[in-house]
């Protein structure tokens, strides 16, 4: 390559890993890292998620949209695809599924980077009953100061549902816990959709457990 197109197309090159989003810079955990990570497998699909309960950790990564102190549980996940062919996952079905010592279960359902942003920016409203049960529904409070942290969520969160062949996708998922961070122990991640492209075979659903000894 002539020294005029290599200093081009390094510097295209540049410009493209400066534009991509700190989701998509960190695809995909090493091996040893995803043996260490909870994690469910099959189908040649890997699914990993950490769920980040301590709150300097949370502020390093989200600054000021920082969403603990907020009650609001980010959950860092990694999807990986060691097939020839592309898997979409159901993004708007995933579940923090909560099984108490009583035998019950409850299912958090996930909340979109708007809501998630407004919940950071107003955990007090909007006004809601006063005993709450889950699956809780999440309101919406559009202004300024939640714009602000919705331009720093949107590029983390979990937005893409195509994991590609041979390839991986990451990001963050949240859900609201109202303040109670001692339920990630007893909880999982549940994914229950799952579909290849574009026989549109479904998949067996995919559950990480956060459960501790």
């Amino acid at each position: 390559m002539r020294p005029m197109l290599q200093l081009l197309f390094l510097s295209a090159l540049a410009l493209l890993l400066c534009a991509a989003s700190p989701a998509q810079m960190n695809s995909s955990p090493s091996a040893a890292e995803q043996a260490s990570l909870p994690h469910d497998q099959h189908s040649g699909i890997t699914v990993s998620a950490e769920p980040i309960t301590d709150a300097s950790r949370a502020k390093h990564i989200f600054g000021k949209a920082n969403p603990i102190p907020s009650g609001v549980l980010p959950v860092e996940v990694w999807l990986r695809n060691d097939t020839s062919e592309p898997v979409q996952i159901g993004l708007d079905t995933i579940q923090l599924e909560i099984h108490y010592q009583s035998g019950r279960m409850d299912g958090v359902d996930s909340l979109t980077p708007k809501q998630a942003a407004s919940a950071i920016a107003h955990p007090n409203g909007p006004a809601a009953p006063r005993e709450r049960r889950f699956p809780i529904g999440v309101g919406y409070v559009g202004d300024k100061k939640t714009d602000r942290f919705l331009d720093i969520l949107r590029p983390l969160a979990l937005s893409s549902d195509i994991v590609p062949p041979m390839g991986s996708i990451h990001g963050y998922l949240f859900f609201d816990l109202q303040h109670d961070m001692s339920l990630v122990s007893q909880s999982s991640l549940y994914i229950p959709d799952a579909v290849v492209i574009p026989s549109k075979k479904a998949l067996i659903f995919f559950e990480v457990s956060f459960a501790t000894p």
